[in-house]
């Protein structure tokens, strides 16, 4: 059996699409579907449970889990967390991103069980210190806001615990893809960008605040979702690596680039507006972002990745414009 948590999410969706692909369906998916549309991307899946987080919870602090499972415990992909970087409540943040994940480790480990779990890009903070997965300098890191830091905070217990080599934590950067209109402000650029265009013909991009940065030339690593599940089953068939890894395409792409692919995917002239970028987040906005992807090649990781131009147009054209999910493709 394996466990996905976040299974209803953009990235967990496409890791049990994944495992799909591959004949596996003995899968417990765990989420917290509540009042949003996020069910519709579980409908074209195969998996053999499905339990809400709070339940999932209670199971794991009474010992529940193994009855409930029916079978060994091969696996535990642990990508369900909070990942709105605006969220202030701090105690939250803790309880969810934190505490949640350190029983989910314990359980994994009592039952000898792999486990793959996301950190995040938004440990490394403003980039000063680079975006190295280099496991030494977890502890000198800075992230900027709340989420960033219960993600560092999980790394740092398991570092502390001597636990974090023999399991995978990913630093996700930018993803974007397939099944995350559920996600709200939390989308990514070219869902927004596809909703703004079919409705204005425009899209509106942050002014830069800082002079060495033009506007819409902040940059970020994108990384399409299908190399992103892809990056996370490969540590599932390569049970030796451990440790922190980076998920993203290794390249930095600007906000004005991402935009001319979503008008070319449409097949629309480009039409990009600037606007103020709003004062509560400009002292914690990055400017930079991008993967040093040596370490994860290093396990054995060889595939190509999408490039930024072919990602935007699949994603357009094969899933928003028909309004599919991942797996509605046969």
């Amino acid at each position: 059996m394996i466990i996905v948590t976040g299974g209803a999410g953009l990235i967990g969706s496409a890791v049990v699409h994944g495992l799909n692909r591959r004949g596996c369906e003995n899968i417990l998916v765990v989420d917290h579907l509540g009042m949003t549309e996020k069910w519709r991307n579980l409908v074209p899946l195969k998996f053999r449970d499905y339990l809400e987080k709070d339940a999932f919870e209670t199971l794991l602090d009474n010992g529940g889990l193994p009855a409930r499972l029916g079978a060994p415990l091969e696996a535990v992909i642990h990508l369900g967390a909070c990942s709105a970087t605006t969220e202030r409540d701090a105690t939250y943040l803790i309880r969810n991103n934190f505490e949640y994940s350190r029983k989910l480790a314990l359980v994994a480990r009592e039952q000898g069980a792999r486990f793959i779990y996301a950190s995040s890009a938004a440990t490394y903070g403003n980039g000063e210190l680079g975006f190295s997965d280099d496991e030494t300098k977890l502890a000198s890191l800075r992230p900027m806001n709340m989420y960033g830091y219960s993600k560092q905070l999980f790394d740092l217990w398991l570092q502390r615990e001597g636990m974090l080599g023999s399991v995978v934590g990913l630093k996700y950067y930018n993803v974007f893809g397939p099944n995350e209109r559920h996600k709200g402000e939390m989308r990514s650029l070219v869902q927004k960008a596809f909703e703004q265009i079919s409705a204005t013909g425009a899209l509106k991009l942050f002014k830069s605040h800082r002079p060495d940065y033009a506007d819409g030339e902040q940059v970020r690593d994108f990384v399409y979702v299908k190399d992103a599940a892809a990056m996370t089953l490969h540590f599932l068939d390569n049970r030796e690596a451990g440790g922190i890894f980076n998920v993203g395409g290794g390249s930095a792409a600007s906000w004005n680039r991402l935009g001319a692919a979503v008008f070319a995917a449409m097949e629309l002239p480009s039409r990009i507006e600037y606007i103020d970028m709003p004062p509560e987040i400009r002292d914690t906005y990055q400017y930079r972002t991008c993967a040093e992807t040596g370490k994860i090649r290093a396990t054995g990781y060889t595939a190509d990745l999408w490039s930024l131009e072919a990602a935007v147009s699949d994603y357009i054209r094969n899933y928003l414009i028909p309004n599919r999910h991942l797996g509605d493709e046969g």
